[in-house]
């Protein structure tokens, strides 16, 4: 099902397959069971199948991947060949490209992560700065909002682990635990 200018524009085998908007999977050609609601969703797909894109600019520079599910206005905009991810919120994962296995949920959270995979983050800028840290776990606002490369952190509360960037293998539990830690 193709609705909306240049939608599922480049389908050549590709089925079961749904576009709403404008170039919504617009490179699609082969890739099956993708569904992009939202202007530029799943936009420069060519074969990844099973995906979910809702929202503008959602999945917009998914590739290849597959078994992605991107909720709101630009959500996992950036990811490339990243597989099996979960972004629901504004911006959430937005410069994920290949990393696997990441689930954001609140606006802009896990917003700088790229390559960084096995990671949850619940609550609005939850892990925001997290580049390529692995297995984190951030819930509450801010919870672990500096982390750039950190691994095996979890974060419970809001603003837990703030302005943690680079340790790994800490655990906050409380509102503000662990704030200005840094590199310690």
């Amino acid at each position: 099902v193709a609705i909306g200018r240049q939608a599922l524009y480049s389908n050549t085998t590709a089925s079961n397959n749904t576009a709403v908007g404008y170039q919504a999977a617009y490179s699609n050609t082969t890739g099956t069971y993708n569904d992009s609601f939202g202007r530029s969703s799943l936009r420069l797909l060519t074969t990844g199948g099973n995906n979910v894109a809702i929202g503008a600019a959602s999945l917009e520079q998914t590739t290849t991947a597959s078994d992605n599910t991107s909720v709101g206005h630009g959500a996992m905009n950036s990811n490339t060949t990243g597989a099996s991810n979960v972004a629901v919120g504004k911006h959430a994962l937005l410069y994920n490209t290949t990393a696997s296995n990441n689930t954001a949920v609140g606006n802009v959270a896990g917003y700088s992560t790229t390559t960084g995979a096995l990671n949850t983050f619940v609550g609005r800028e939850a892990a925001y700065s997290n580049t390529t840290g692995q297995h984190n776990v951030a819930i509450g606002q801010s919870a672990n909002y500096a982390n750039t490369t950190g691994n095996y952190n979890v974060s419970l509360g809001s603003q837990a682990l703030r302005f943690n960037t680079t340790t790994s293998r800490n655990t906050a539990v409380g509102y503000q635990a662990l704030y200005s830690q840094t590199t310690a």
